[in-house]
């Protein structure tokens, strides 16, 4: 069954864990098809996220109906939906800004294409980069920001920069019209309201982790 367009609550009622937890949804979804699976319950689904059945449809109830009680989930409708809340139903085009050893390693992820991020373009500070060929594309000079940014019609951005520059690229990318970031540095940078960043920093998960073995 198809949501219901008015039970579904404005974005900023949407807690942020549910949202983080939809792109988890959808990849167990895909999983499932790909098994020839076709309708799923919310146990099943809970068991495979480690979370309960009820947590389940909690999450799924922000964005309206889905399924009918007693017989599950249509994977193939509950996959699409999933998709177009997200808006990962039609491709994204990415722009990666660093391209030194952490850069060049994201430039030549396989992995993007198939869930709809296109990387289409890669920018760096330093000169004697500008020019190379990585992952199949021309490093670009940053004053070629503002003009491949609009011409590629790219909105997200994927930064890995040393963290003296990553602030001054950030308000780069958010002038020339970027409206979503995903930062490697180990800094949090200031955007404005409206604007979407995303800071992975894998000591600060592993300092997490420690508190849950430390002994002392």
């Amino acid at each position: 069954m198809a949501p219901n367009s008015e039970s579904r609550q404005g974005r900023s009622e949407v807690p942020e864990v549910v949202i983080s937890r939809l792109p988890q949804y959808v990849r167990i979804l895909n999983r499932l098809l790909e098994d020839g699976i076709q309708v799923v319950s919310s146990q099943q689904l809970g068991e495979k996220l480690q979370v309960t059945p009820a947590q389940i449809r909690k999450d799924l109830s922000y964005f309206g109906r889905f399924g009918k009680q007693g017989r599950g989930y249509s994977v193939h409708d509950l996959l699409e939906r999933l998709r177009q809340i997200l808006g990962i139903n039609s491709p994204w085009n990415v722009a990666v800004v660093g391209v030194g050893r952490l850069g060049r390693a994201i430039l030549s992820y396989p992995g993007f294409n198939p869930d709809g991020f296109h990387l289409v373009a890669a920018f760096d500070l330093n000169n004697s980069i500008v020019g190379d060929t990585v992952g199949g594309l021309v490093v670009r000079g940053m004053d070629e920001l503002d003009r491949v940014i609009d011409q590629e019609e790219i909105s997200i951005a994927i930064v890995a920069v040393p963290v003296d520059f990553t602030q001054n690229v950030v308000d780069q990318l958010v002038a020339c019209g970027v409206r979503a970031i995903l930062n490697y540095a180990p800094i949090t940078p200031q955007v404005r309201e409206g604007i979407r960043i995303r800071n992975i920093d894998p000591v600060l998960s592993l300092q997490s982790m420690t508190y849950y073995i430390n002994d002392d």
